[in-house]
């Protein structure tokens, strides 16, 4: 059994959107799938979203655990991956972004997420594969999408899955329920 660990998105719940789905689809095949609720949503604090974050995969080993950040909550997982010590713990078994950032998307109050910049070596060590899955037509990035998504594959190695349509998983306003291609993600980086 494996651990996933999610880390939602600005101005969401545990609850909302497709991560009930990605719990209940996981832990029907035997994974632990946990979705912590990170604090003041609304309004979030890079410090407290990284302490949360951490406090919540501290007891499951690195190996045995897949990182699943949506938007901001991918900048979140960075950060965490940033701080993980590869040489005592070992890295991640995988990581997957979702419509996530790889630097400042224009929103002042969200400046000290990318805040120093990424150690993107570093990053890159602690985990052992990385997947991307974000929309050509994600409003949060823009223009910018295909730099955030190039960034990721050279500075990480990652594989990116790019469909033209999906928004940011969702756009604001909406909802979406299901994620399969989320889903297929994980899935891969848990057979290894």
């Amino acid at each position: 059994m494996s651990t996933i660990v999610v880390s939602h998105g600005l101005g969401m719940s545990s609850t909302d959107h497709w991560y009930p789905y990605l719990r209940s689809e996981l832990g029907a095949a035997g994974h632990e799938v946990r979705v912590p609720q990170l604090p003041d949503a609304d309004a979030p604090q890079a410090d407290a979203w990284l302490k949360a974050l951490t406090a919540e995969t501290s007891e499951a080993p690195a190996a045995g655990t897949v990182l699943v950040g949506h938007s901001l909550g991918g900048v979140n997982v960075l950060r965490l991956l940033q701080q993980h010590d590869t040489e005592a713990e070992g890295p991640y078994a995988g990581v997957v972004l979702v419509a996530s950032m790889a630097g400042e998307v224009g929103y002042d109050a969200l400046a000290p997420f990318f805040e120093p910049e990424f150690d993107w070596a570093r990053i890159r060590a602690a985990a052992t594969s990385f997947r991307i899955l974000h929309a050509a037509n994600d409003p949060v990035t823009g223009e910018a999408t295909g730099e955030h998504i190039m960034t990721f594959v050279t500075e990480l190695g990652a594989t990116a899955t790019v469909p033209a349509e999906g928004g940011h998983f969702p756009s604001l306003d909406e909802t979406r329920t299901e994620l399969p291609e989320a889903l297929r993600l994980v899935t891969e980086l848990l057979r290894g």
